[in-house]
């Protein structure tokens, strides 16, 4: 292993150890007869939805009003509104073996995960982590440095000490300027390569 201090491999959920979130809201618009990009869009630049998005991240909406609320804005139903937009939101076994096999080889590994509702994470899930910061949880989500902190503590390191892997370009740069080595999720090949290299182990 290089002698670069790295210790821990903290990571994102939804888009690095599952397929893409977006692509799953784009299949999601076009099975309601909807633009690809609506739902994207509405998230960016919908001052209710986005309020809406805030809410149910940080645990002070519920998921039922959650859905109330953004269902006018994409003008479809309610009902079971965030199962329909992930519905093509699937694991990605490649890097979920690749965190076992981080920490089989020593690493400490940690989930920091903006979270839609707390019952999407099953035990096999987080049986992987040594640490896990759920945005609903704690009251803060990404990209408040807070939740880095809280990532690199709840592993028992220094964000020097930590990787931190994302699929939103955003939400890594809090995490570089608190000294944490940070990875653009785009591809799980891509991904494992850099890790493999940043460790000196071969995730792939």
């Amino acid at each position: 292993m290089p002698d670069l201090g790295l210790r821990g491999l903290l990571v994102d959920w939804g888009g690095v150890l599952t397929t893409s979130v977006f692509a799953s809201f784009e299949a999601f618009c076009t099975r309601e007869g909807l633009s690809p990009q609506t739902a994207r869009e509405a998230f960016r630049t919908d001052p209710e939805a986005r309020v809406a998005l805030i809410g149910l991240e940080t645990g002070t909406l519920s998921e039922v009003e959650f859905e109330r609320r953004l269902a006018p804005v994409l003008g479809v139903p309610p009902d079971d509104l965030i199962d329909r937009l992930n519905a093509d939101v699937i694991p990605d076994d490649r890097m979920l073996a690749a965190i076992g096999e981080a920490r089989a080889n020593g690493l400490a590994t940690g989930l920091i995960s903006n979270s839609w509702g707390l019952d999407r994470y099953g035990p096999e899930l987080l049986k992987l982590f040594d640490g896990v910061v759920i945005s609903g949880q704690v009251g803060v989500r990404k990209p408040a440095p807070e939740m880095y902190l809280r990532g690199a503590q709840s592993v028992g390191l220094a964000p020097e000490q930590c990787v931190y892997v994302d699929d939103i370009a955003g939400n890594l740069k809090p995490a570089r300027e608190l000294g944490m080595t940070t990875v653009h999720h785009v591809a799980t090949t891509t991904t494992l390569d850099e890790l493999s290299r940043l460790f000196g182990i071969d995730l792939r």
